[in-house]
């Protein structure tokens, strides 16, 4: 599998919709970017898509909306779900799944470092 590119306006939408919180690290990813907390990855850039782990029941919103798989297409991520591409011309409407992926991330335990 290829792992698709993010252009450089792709990470710059992702910097502009991560939250602004010193918990918060943006990291590198194989090409991509990855947003985490306290170790944990809650959100994350693959390609031009922009992905959120989310609960049961805010991925059944979220994809209700528009929202879709995130990652590979044959393999996607368990638990997270790509922002519609629309929402790119109104970032406002990403804020509260960003906002509610990190709150459910950063309720995880510190991830142990190898």
């Amino acid at each position: 599998m290829q792992m698709p590119k993010p252009s450089e306006d792709d990470k710059e939408f992702f910097r502009s919709i991560v939250p602004d919180d010193p918990r918060v690290e943006v990291k590198p990813m194989f090409g991509n970017l990855g947003a985490f907390v306290n170790g944990n990855m809650f959100m994350g850039l693959f390609g031009a898509d922009v992905g959120v782990k989310l609960g049961e029941a805010d991925r059944e919103r979220l994809t209700a909306v528009g929202g879709g798989p995130f990652g590979p297409e044959d393999r996607p991520m368990g638990g997270y779900v790509t922002l519609p591409a629309a929402w790119r011309s109104a970032p406002a409407q990403a804020e509260p799944w960003v906002a509610a992926s990190l709150a459910l991330i950063a309720a995880l335990p510190p991830k142990k470092k190898k």
